[in-house]
């Protein structure tokens, strides 16, 4: 029973966010971490995403029983009904909110609310299923949690944390259409119109090496205006590098399906990589550039 409600909050999404947020908070402790401060941090935010997870589970149950790697989640399957589902996404969400509001800051509950509101209602209820532009719109709620962990410990929305709020957005992008091109039948059939489905995969890979490139000229901003050291520059270029790569043979590829696997593999393995190499990036001390 506890197996059925630990996967109604998608682990996967789980770690993947859990991970970017550490990012964003060793990125702004700066060598110097307040364990307890990253323990409820960490803590509030999981609970916050778990809520969403929950959420969309209920929202998309006619979606999720016409794609295979979804078609055996607990609401297809009617083993949790919608009523305690609901139930027990709000009891996450509001111990998630009153431990960011209560014990971390304003900024960590904003953003929270932020990733929350656009992945229930602006990406789950509306343009997940009505336009191309999902991704887009779904990419700010992936990008909120790094904010929250770097907001925390910054305690202001400074241009570290406007630089990792687009730089992680962007890379949603083709990490998102990744999946979706390794899963064409299962959103075909599903009629989601994310960019492979409603469009080509072709212009999917075109699309996917521009935000490839935008993800590594905005985040070299952190090394640009001071945030971070020479350590991190070679580390995140040679990542992104790789990544550049496999975008152009890409264009080569025999089968889309193992090439988009792979591609979409390597975009969580980049992600997580370069979420803990800013516990070893900081410089000392840090600047000052305050947006508000």
């Amino acid at each position: 029973m506890l197996k059925k409600y630990l996967f109604l909050t998608k682990p996967g999404i789980l770690f993947g966010n859990f991970v970017t947020t550490l990012g964003g908070f060793f990125l702004a402790a700066q060598g110097s971490v307040d364990f307890l401060l990253l323990l409820i941090t960490l803590l509030g935010t999981s609970l916050v995403v778990a809520s969403g997870c929950v959420v969309n589970n209920v929202i998309d149950q006619d979606i999720d029983q016409k794609m295979q790697r979804t078609q055996n989640r607990a609401m297809v399957r009617k083993t949790i009904t919608p009523k305690i589902a609901l139930m027990y996404a709000t009891i996450l969400g509001i111990l998630g909110f009153a431990l960011l509001w209560f014990f971390v800051n304003a900024y960590a509950f904003g953003f929270a609310v932020l990733g929350f509101v656009v992945y229930v209602f602006f990406y789950s209820l509306w343009t997940k299923r009505t336009t191309i532009h999902q991704t887009l719109i779904g990419s700010i709620s992936g990008a909120s949690p790094p904010v929250i962990g770097y907001t925390a410990v910054s305690n202001e929305f400074d241009v570290a944390a406007l630089l990792i709020f687009l730089a992680y957005g962007i890379w949603q992008m083709p990490h998102s259409w990744g999946i979706a091109i390794y899963r064409f039948d299962d959103y075909k059939n599903a009629g989601i119109p994310i960019l492979p489905v409603a469009r080509t995969v072709f212009r999917t890979k075109v699309e996917s090496l521009i935000y490839v490139i935008l993800f590594a000229a905005v985040l070299n901003g952190l090394y640009c205006f001071g945030y971070t050291n020479i350590f991190f520059l070679i580390t995140f270029n040679v990542l992104c590098a790789y990544w550049l790569y496999l975008s152009i043979i890409g264009f080569k590829a025999e089968n889309d399906q193992v090439w988009a696997k792979s591609y979409f593999s390597y975009s969580v393995i980049l992600i997580t990589a370069l979420s803990v190499s800013f516990s070893f990036s900081y410089i000392s001390p840090a600047p000052h550039l305050s947006i508000f």
